[in-house]
């Protein structure tokens, strides 16, 4: 099993089907646009 997570916020997107356990960084959530600028990253 894998996880997608947002790296800006750091909540979790997604689970995907994997042979291990995965854990993958996503630049942005749907969560986070519009609420975050480029000054706050």
């Amino acid at each position: 099993m894998g996880t997608l997570v947002c790296q800006t916020c750091n909540s979790t997107i997604d689970h995907f089907e994997d042979e291990k356990v995965t854990v993958l960084y996503s630049t942005k959530c749907n969560g986070c646009e519009g609420h975050h600028t480029e000054e706050d990253l």
